[in-house]
Order: C-alpha cells, then structure tokens, then sequence
C-alpha cells in the first residue's frame, strides 16, 4: 500500500487501512503514561491553585509554577468508576476505572507524552520528561541546550529568552495496539488537543507561548533520547515571560543546519523505561509514515503562502456580537464531559451558539511557524455544524464564517437521522443533539508545500481547534463528544465541500447533557 493510498483509507474507507484480523490484546496492553527507571526524580507541589482566571506575567517563576502548569496540561486530575447501564449487552458488570485528564484522548489511552527542557529557580538546567504518574520531573539531560535547540529550529527563536521549551511526543504502541493504523490519525487529534490545552493554561498562568511544527525531527529525538522506532516528537513549544523573537523566515537568514551534524554534537542516551506489554508488534506503514515525514534540514522549513478567502453566496445569518467568554479555566476543565448516551435535547440560544463559535475561533489565533510573519493568515481549519433546535435559526447545515461571525446556509432541513447512519457505533443518539459541529481542512493537507509532514500538521491543529469547542462548551454549561466513527464522504457530500476542496476531520457533537452515575474524586490537595 501507498503511503498516499494509505492516508486516503485512513479518513474514507478505515478498514482497507488497518491490518486485517486485528484484535487488542487487553492482558498485554501497555500503560497509558511513560516511566522511567533508574534517573534522578523531582517531585513537584500538589498543592494546585483551584482557580485559573488570570493572565499577568508571573511576578516570581519558580519549580512550584511549572509544576501546577504540568498538573493542568497533562496530570492525573480525577479518578472515577462508572458501570455499564442496565440494558448494556455486557454480560458480566463490573466497575470501569479510569484516570482522567483534562484534555481529553481517545478510548483514554493517551499516547502522547510531554517532555520540558527547564530553566527555572530551584532546578538544574536540563531536559525532563514529566512523570504523569508521580507528579515529579525526571531528568534525563542535564545542561544548557540553548545552541542546540535554536539550530534545530532553523534559529527562528531566542531560546535564551524562554525558560523552557514542550516538547510533546507520540509513543506509536499505546493505542496502536487498541486501534492498528488508525492510531495514526489518532495520534495527531491526541497531540492537538493536549497543544490547545497547554496554550490555554499559559494564557492564564501569564506565558508567552507558540507553536514549531517544523524542527530537525532526529537531533530533536536525540536531545530527548528517544528510539525513533517506538516514539517521535510531533511539537515544539518555547514558554517564557517576555518578548521573545519570533520569525518564520529563519531559512532565509541563516546558513542551513543538518539534523544528523547536529546530533553528533551531544553523547548518545539510553535511559531505561518500563514496557509493560510484553509483545510489541510492528506498524510498518506508520514507521513509514514517520520517516516521510521527517525533516533533515532547516533549509526544508516552509510557510504556507496566505490564501484568500473563498468567496460563498449561501445565505447568510448574522451572529449577535458578544464580549469574550469571561470564565474559570479550572471549572471548565473540571466540568468537561464527553456525553456518549447522556445527551439531553434542548434549545441552544443565539447568544450560546455565537459565543461557541467565537470563544474557539478567537482563542485559535496563534504563534506558529507556517504563517507568514506580520500578515493576516486565514484559518487552516474551519468549523461547519447541522443545526435543530437552535432559538431564531432554521434548522440546516451551515458553514461558520469567523470573519464576519456569520454562518452561511448550505443545506436547509433536520440532517440527524441522516448523520446517525453514518456513524460506524451507535454510542450517542443525534437526535438528542441540537449541535453537530465538523472541523474541515484541506483535503490535500497543503502536501504540495509541506509533505507528509501537513497530515499530520492538519490533525494536529484540527485537534487545538476540537478542544477550545470542548472548553468554550464546558464554560457554557454543555458537553461535546469528539467523534472519528463518522462517513466523511456523507458529511462533505452534506455541506458541499469538494467546492471548496475541504474534508471533515472530526465531528462533535455539542449540547445539554444529564449527570452520569459515577463514582469521582479529584486527584489535587
């Protein structure tokens, strides 16, 4: 198979993709956080501020803030069992315990992993991957990378400036193992969420924060000491607390620098994690995919040359104006629910639905390293929703115009029945739903300028946009349910897409919901 063939299975027609046959072995499955043994440990505070309103640059930076930021990007934030209901098919009830995040992961698996090169009070310089399991840092590289990582960005950052750099992974067996090749695509939805996690809480923590999709991939795995085989980093993001230099045009003012001239320049490591499946199988289209992806040299940097806007004359519907959604990020994203079967029909106001979509769309405005520098860059991703029972606009399908706040009609009518049978599990009911939001991209995934490295960009930033959706929601007093078990072809078909050369990525469905009987208990002193 293809590697074109295989990315085209991935979203039309997922069976062709995977191995045939495939079933998850669940008495071997592997952990859904990383730990490594044998390395220096630093705990981190538990004791988390319980509101997340502000915005001011920290006035003290120490070990204790990088902690609580942690705790809010990616730690154990809830334990909770939950049952089967009683008309389940399940023969055997028993509880079902998991340990929730605040971003949320697919089938909770969660295969990303997050690693921080630090420069803070109270800690040594150097590389650590946060332990998700113990609340603590482990150090893997101790030293200043400043040099190092400003190469391996093509010098399109002052690193010095920044008193730390994310780094999120992808280890490929934590849900390869569940989901085949469809881990995949699932990998990069992961890795969007938890980045459009993280820039959120470093609003409110007071940092400065942007997003490289684009680095020297193996001298990048090789600071962090990463088998490429099993795990490769998907971002890079600097954080600091004062203005930084920030430019997309590095290649053009700097001499091109080699990924594997530069690793040569750090001491191979190996450090020892624990793998508790004891049969890792291969993926040998995903390690392929991997390696198309990858970049040898900053001189393969690219942007995406701005793009108008093209121009629709499907009816349009004025959105109320409305001042930026004020809220406790902490609540949101104590109060985030991913419904299933407990979505409950209701009326969804003008003024709800206009703050949803402007919430996630403002709040998706950011510093990354495809946009040209200093010009007004249109959205990659764009949100199109069938709407019912929404107060003052017809029941249709419409297209969000974030520049004018406008939705434009496409497809009049009640369209629940007919996404329902596009869905592959019947594991929530449309026709409870008043919202089902799909986020579209480029159906070529800007391949002409970057690759196959623009897959799994685009599901990268399809998963940043999914989860401001998720948090504007939650803030609003409703759940959202992000779905991949859909017919993209029948939803495209739906809002006319092939016109605009677009595709669903993702679709979520988004209104009330009733409590679930489950047992919670928050995981934070």
């Amino acid at each position: 198979m293809s590697l074109e063939e295989f990315l085209h299975n991935l979203h039309f027609d997922i069976d062709k993709a995977n191995q045939p046959n495939w079933e998850a072995d669940w008495e071997d499955a592997p952990l859904a956080y990383k730990l490594y043994r044998g390395l220096p440990v630093v705990p981190l505070s538990t004791e988390v501020p319980l509101t997340l309103t502000g915005g001011e640059p920290p006035a003290r930076l120490d070990l204790n803030r990088v902690g609580h930021f942690l705790w809010y990007v990616f730690g154990f934030t809830q334990l909770s069992q939950s049952v089967f209901p009683l008309d389940s098919t399940e023969q055997d009830s028993y509880p079902l315990q998991s340990y929730r995040r605040f971003a949320p992961s697919g089938g909770a698996l969660y295969p990303n992993e997050l690693y921080v090169y630090l420069k803070v009070e109270g800690l040594p310089d150097g590389v650590y991957h946060y332990d998700v399991a113990h609340h603590s840092l482990v150090l893997l590289r101790e030293g200043n990378f400043d040099s190092y990582l400003a190469r391996a960005l093509g010098n399109r950052c002052d690193i010095s400036s920044c008193f730390g750099i994310v780094f999120v992974s992808t280890m490929v067996w934590k849900n390869f193992f569940k989901y085949n090749n469809f881990a995949y695509r699932l990998q990069g939805l992961d890795a969007g969420v938890l980045i459009g996690q993280l820039m959120e809480v470093a609003k409110r923590f007071g940092f400065a924060s942007g997003v490289y999709f684009q680095f020297l991939d193996t001298a990048i795995n090789h600071l962090l000491g990463l088998s490429e085989q099993e795990e490769s980093v998907y971002s890079v993001i600097p954080l600091s607390v004062e203005a930084t230099i920030w430019s997309t045009n590095g290649r053009d003012l700097y001499e091109n620098v080699r990924s594997e001239e530069l690793r040569q320049e750090l001491p191979t490591i190996q450090p020892e994690h624990f793998e508790r499946s004891l049969s890792v199988k291969e993926y040998p289209m995903i390690t392929a995919m991997n390696e198309a992806s990858k970049l040898d040299s900053t001189w393969s940097f690219r942007v995406i040359e701005g793009r108008g806007i093209v121009e629709r004359v499907d009816p349009a519907v004025a959105l109320p104006h409305k001042e930026p959604l004020s809220y406790d990020l902490a609540e949101a994203c104590g109060n985030r629910f991913s419904p299933d079967m407990d979505f409950v029909l209701g009326m969804v106001s003008q003024q709800q639905l206009a703050t949803l979509f402007l919430e996630a769309t403002a709040s998706f405005s950011y510093r990354n390293d495809l946009d040209e520098a200093y010009r007004s860059n249109v959205p990659r991703v764009t949100i199109y929703s069938c709407l019912y029972n929404v107060e003052g606009i017809s029941n249709g399908a419409y297209y969000y115009d974030s520049t004018e706040h406008t939705l434009r009609e496409i497809c009049p009518g009640d369209h629940r029945l007919h996404l329902q049978t596009g869905m592959s599990l019947d594991n929530v009911n449309l026709l409870q739903v008043p919202l089902c939001l799909h986020v579209a991209g480029d159906k070529e995934f800007y391949k002409t300028e970057l690759g196959y490295r623009g897959y799994r960009i685009q599901q990268m930033e399809a998963g940043m946009l999914v989860q401001r959706l998720l948090l504007a929601a939650s803030a609003l007093g409703m759940g959202g349910h992000p779905l991949l078990g859909f017919d993209a072809n029948l939803s495209d078909e739906l809002y006319k897409m092939d016109q605009q050369g677009k595709t669903s990525l993702i679709q979520i469905p988004i209104g009330p919901y009733r409590p679930r009987p489950w047992l919670r208990g928050s995981l934070h002193s």
